[in-house]
């Protein structure tokens, strides 16, 4: 008899799948169609479709992994592409990251040569920061067969634990992959903080010198000090549950397993959410395809 808990975690991990598919596919079509129309793209339009298009690949191996979870399809295929799931995740990770560092240059009104410099140079770096990025993720794929080898006795480790094993083997890699993580976690995680404390000084010296009237903008700081808290809510536990996952302390099909996984999956959907409904240019045309199909009905 199929426990209610699987059952459960299949119709949440499909719902997770097909709202990360079609929020990063709205970006992505969107800023296609700006491309198409203008015959370029900004920056920022660049880096975010980028991302969409790593976080589609990402929560596609996503649901594929909660498919092999359930015993609903075979497993000898994720092991054999190990490597490509690191990559396209890493791949976000940075991206996310130079989105972070972006957003904190463009909007963080902080009074440095260094940030300033960073301000006016940052939209022609994002093309060299995306080529950087997909050339770091993609040295595990380049290394020796070694490497394939040992992330293939991490999943048969992580999968069947009764499986021997050389875990001392497996631990050195491991702390490879968890430094290789760590790297854009950290920038992340300096930028975001930057940005926050500087919009949340910004916010708080508006409203002290308000008199009387609120100041429209205060609203926009305070609306873009939630989305910015939300995404780093989201990376943290992204973060933290693909740690959990690789250090092999919960057991394949227990709850607090399923649990980790599902976390893992909400970010990829859930932070695009959060980029569609803070980007005017996005919120609109989902407006227009949510009113195109009220028409149609």
């Amino acid at each position: 008899m199929i426990d209610f808990y699987l059952v459960f975690h299949f119709l949440f991990a499909l719902i997770q799948f097909l709202i990360g598919v079609l929020a990063n596919g709205i970006i992505v079509v969107v800023n296609g169609m700006v491309l198409i129309k203008q015959r370029k793209m900004i920056p920022l339009d660049l880096l975010l479709s980028c991302l969409a298009i790593s976080r589609i690949c990402l929560q596609s191996m996503i649901f594929y992994v909660n498919l092999v979870i359930l015993s609903l399809i075979d497993f000898s295929p994720l092991v054999k592409n190990s490597l490509i799931f690191m990559f396209v995740n890493e791949m976000g990770l940075w991206l996310a990251t130079w989105l972070s560092v972006f957003y904190c240059a463009k909007i963080a009104p902080i009074a440095h040569p260094l940030f300033f410099w960073l301000k006016m140079r940052i939209s022609k770096l994002v093309p060299w920061l995306i080529a950087g990025s997909l050339l770091f993720a993609s040295i595990p794929l380049i290394q020796s067969k070694h490497t394939w080898a040992t992330s293939q006795k991490i999943l048969l480790g992580l999968f069947f634990p009764n499986t021997t094993n050389a875990i001392k083997e497996t631990s050195a890699l491991q702390i490879v992959f968890f430094a290789r993580f760590s790297l854009p976690f950290v920038i992340f995680l300096i930028s975001t903080l930057l940005l926050m404390f500087s919009l949340g000084r910004h916010t708080w010296q508006m409203r002290n010198t308000a008199t009387g009237t609120r100041d429209g903008s205060t609203g926009v700081h305070v609306s873009a000090l939630l989305s910015i808290l939300s995404f780093l809510v989201l990376y943290l536990s992204h973060y933290t549950t693909a740690a959990f996952l690789s250090s092999d302390i919960f057991k394949l099909r227990r709850l607090m397993f399923l649990f980790c996984i599902l976390v893992f999956g909400s970010y990829p959907s859930g932070h695009s959410i959060i980029l569609i409904l803070g980007n005017p240019k996005l919120k609109q045309h989902v407006k227009k395809f949510l009113h195109h199909g009220q028409c149609c009905q």
